[in-house]
């Protein structure tokens, strides 16, 4: 948003900005934010940044945990939500004492040593991404857990098991697996998605669409316009951002969550990526399979190579592997195809001019830290191009065909995705090599991320659920 201090001190003068918000990534993926009065903020803040403590961030333990957060001023912008003008902004955590070294654990940091040594390989210049968020609204949540009580409720104005409620029902609930593209008036969160999509566009996010999704209790998607890696991943914590609070804003509860209802379509985070040199597209050649060139079957190829470990970043959750089973769109199949919703990796059809060439790797979702996962993908990919994985070669396709269709001995032939968290980050520490090429990712911040991981599904496990009790209770 601002070039420099002097750009940001004359719009905090004409527009009043009583406040500077500083959001600073967690390990997790979650913003925390520390503010200052507008007027503190000069150009030393830009040269030596502001202190923070760095300990409940999730990282690697510290001998010293105090840490410096040096603001981006492009990625400033303004804040709806505030009731005192304020101004947001992202930036990079360094090494206090010294202001030119950045913290290597940074999710931030890992996402533009990605970027860098993509540059470095002569590859690409560029890669650039095109994520497609999916989220539900809900007018009611609800969850507890404790000793004696668990469980969660949630309720949707629209959903189809309010149809035959005698109060405050107008009809036109959205049918069970029956909102996509649903119109209004059953699509009651149009107007939302409209304000949601405004103040993006506002902010610097392109939006491509929006419109309701599958899941009739509220689920919607919006598909933003590309960006380069990091670039993407700050828009993707920001829209996540503008979600929640419009949603709060609005009375109601927006969740990323990849499946917070049995039975329903669960959220994706479908992320669209290719390659650029000298701003020409590196992953067409007209006459190849879908048009696409040696480089970009390359690059899929070391993706699905990878696809299990890349799980461990892309769906860091529990919950991630509820979405990921057969019958719901969600891929679980580790191969490739064209215009196939049911493979890991699909090769939009519309997308036939050589600069719109790209493939979609459909498995991620919205729990995952975007720096982390997109930096990952990208690793996997150039690994593939760099050692020359043929996706062919490796039996991972193309397989044209609904893969949830196939006969049982055909299915076998294929390879699945991690079916748990647990195996997920089995698969992280039996193939992480590649994302320590070019120093990228540091392997102790791998080591702890699989250490929080084990803790988060150890803890589930030990928990009691009313499934159980419905199963076990009277034997």
């Amino acid at each position: 948003m601002f070039k420099n201090c002097e750009e940001l001190r004359h719009y905090i003068q004409e527009h009043g900005v009583e406040m500077i918000d500083f959001k600073m990534i967690d390990l997790s993926g979650r913003w925390r934010h520390l503010t200052i009065p507008a007027e503190r903020f000069t150009e030393e803040t830009l040269a030596s940044g502001i202190g923070f403590d760095a300990s409940n961030y999730g990282f690697a333990p510290l001998e010293k945990s105090d840490m410096v957060f040096i603001p981006d001023l492009t990625s400033a912008f303004t804040d709806p939500f505030c009731s005192v003008p304020t101004i947001n902004m992202i930036g990079d955590v360094y090494v206090i004492g010294n202001p030119h070294t950045t913290f290597d654990q940074d999710p931030r940091v890992i996402a533009k040593a990605a970027e860098d040594y993509l540059h470095s390989t002569g590859i690409a210049d560029e890669i650039r991404i095109g994520p497609e968020f999916e989220f539900f609204v809900f007018d009611h949540v609800s969850y507890e857990t404790s000793p004696h009580k668990t469980g969660f409720r949630i309720d949707a104005k629209q959903a189809d098991w309010n149809s035959g409620k005698d109060n405050d029902n107008l009809g036109f609930n959205v049918p069970h697996k029956g909102g996509y593209h649903i119109d209004i008036p059953f699509d009651d969160l149009y107007n939302l998605r409209s304000e949601i999509c405004m103040l993006l566009e506002e902010r610097g996010v392109k939006v491509k669409y929006h419109h309701h999704e599958v899941a009739g209790p509220g689920q919607v998607e919006i598909e933003v316009e590309f960006g380069n890696l990091r670039e993407m991943a700050d828009k993707t914590m920001l829209v996540k951002y503008i979600v929640r609070n419009a949603a709060f804003k609005a009375g109601k509860s927006a969740t990323f969550m990849p499946k917070p209802l049995y039975g329903e379509a669960g959220n994706g985070l479908h992320v669209h990526m290719h390659l650029f040199k000298n701003n020409q597209p590196v992953f067409y050649e007209k006459g190849n399979y879908s048009d696409l060139s040696s480089t970009a079957m390359y690059f899929i190829g070391g993706i699905l190579k990878h696809a299990p470990a890349i799980s461990a970043l892309a769906n860091p959750s529990t919950n991630s592997y509820k979405r990921l089973v057969p019958g719901y769109e969600a891929p679980v199949n580790i191969c490739f195809a064209s215009s196939n919703r049911s493979a890991v990796i699909r090769i939009p059809g519309y997308a036939v001019k050589p600069e719109k060439k790209r493939f979609e790797y459909r498995a991620g979702d919205g729990t995952a830290n975007p720096y982390l996962a997109y930096s990952a993908m990208l690793m996997a990919g150039i690994d593939g191009i760099l050692n020359k994985i043929d996706p062919v070669e490796g039996g991972y396709g193309p397989y044209d065909v609904n893969l949830y269709n196939l006969p049982e001995e055909e299915k076998q032939k294929i390879k699945s995705l991690p079916s748990s968290l647990d195996e997920a980050i089995t698969a992280l520490e039996n193939d992480y090599e590649f994302l320590l090429a070019g120093n990228v990712f540091p392997k102790r911040l791998l080591e702890i991320w699989a250490e929080q991981k084990r803790n988060e599904a150890r803890a589930v496990s030990l928990i009691p659920n009313p499934a159980e009790f419905g199963m076990y209770y009277d034997l």
